[in-house]
């Protein structure tokens, strides 16, 4: 079926998004809303074919449109996915989905309801490195997963509406639940503002797992470098994932530990096993055309994308309750 697609904003990703769907053989790129009368000429003038509208309502109205893509501001994610879902269209939304949990459940629940495909744009999950590593987990050629520690952190871009974790951690948050495939138990969260407008521009947010697993993001706003660092470690193999290498973006690392205890004497010794380190070669393809071919084909074809509503709900959870933490000094704060 070739399905009619429609994009709600034409900002720096909006851009990304059309020239995505509109290389995509399976769907015809049909219409843009944008208020902007200067990026709906400039769309005009790149994608000819396609109807333009300056209301999100018209594209909402118009019954040929099967999909719609939101590339808007957070704040109008909620009531852009509602109307749309609740006018018979699949849905696809930037990260993250909304900014709460509350409405971020209702937007799911509405999908279900309705039979329709209610997708968010975690790109990461869709680039080569992300694929192979779910692959490996998976397989357990790295063993149990132990801890992972990210690092994202740049100077800039100052949001004035919601936090660097907000901002960053739906990268690595969506990452991480979709190669663990566990749900927290509990978090904390530390921040602090140097702008005296009461929003964190630094940021660390640790999740605790059951099984001794445990997880730390480090986000900021106000680093002299950009990085881009997850370092995953297996009680059988290790991984470093530099995003900002442009080949080498994975390094497995055949190290570990083995702890030797007698209790009886109080002896405790760990012996160390340092191997070889390993690159190993991940597809190039374009991780937007893939999430876009995800999204095509799961209204298709009838089955959940990788980046599905679940994941999306989840990652608003974990970042409402880890700014709950930060405005309570560090509260643990328990996960249902």
């Amino acid at each position: 079926m070739m399905l009619k697609i429609a994009l709600i904003g034409y900002g720096y990703w909006g851009k990304n998004l059309a020239r995505n769907f509109n290389n995509l053989p399976t769907c015809n790129f049909f219409a843009l809303a944008e208020v902007d009368e200067n990026k709906r000429a400039s769309f005009a003038a790149a994608y000819p074919k396609a109807k333009v509208f300056s209301d999100a309502k018209e594209v909402l109205a118009d019954s040929e449109i099967d999909a719609v893509v939101i590339a808007t501001p957070v704040d109008s994610h909620y009531s852009l996915a509602k109307a749309a879902l609740e006018a018979g269209k699949n849905v696809l939304v930037e990260k993250p989905m909304t900014d709460s949990h509350v409405k971020a459940m209702e937007l799911q629940k509405i999908a279900e309801e309705k039979g329709l495909v209610l997708m968010v744009d975690h790109t990461f999950l869709y680039t080569g490195a992300v694929r192979y590593l779910k692959e490996k987990v998976d397989a357990g050629d790295y063993g149990n997963i132990t801890y992972v520690d990210s690092m994202r952190i740049n100077l800039g871009l100052f949001q004035h509406d919601v936090n660097v974790l907000w901002d960053l951690a739906p990268h690595d948050i969506s990452i991480v639940h979709y190669l663990v495939n566990k749900r927290p138990i509990s978090l904390t969260a530390i921040g602090i503002s140097h702008t005296n407008n009461n929003i964190e521009n630094i940021a660390y947010l640790t999740l605790k797992y059951e099984g001794n697993l445990m997880v730390h993001f480090n986000c900021s706003w106000v680093s002299p470098v950009k990085l881009r660092q997850m370092i995953i470690g297996g009680d059988k193999k290790m991984i470093l994932f530099n995003d900002m290498e442009p080949t080498e973006k994975l390094k497995v690392y055949d190290t570990g530990f083995k702890v030797r205890s007698d209790q009886e004497k109080n002896i405790f010794n760990a012996d160390y096993r340092v191997g070889d380190i390993y690159v190993p070669k991940v597809p190039a393809t374009e991780a937007l055309l893939l999430m876009a071919e995800d999204f095509v084909n799961s209204i298709n074809n009838g089955n959940s994308p990788d980046s599905n509503a679940a994941l999306g709900v989840h990652v608003v959870e974990i970042l409402e309750k880890a700014e709950l933490s930060i405005k309570n000094n560090g509260k643990e704060i328990l996960l249902d």
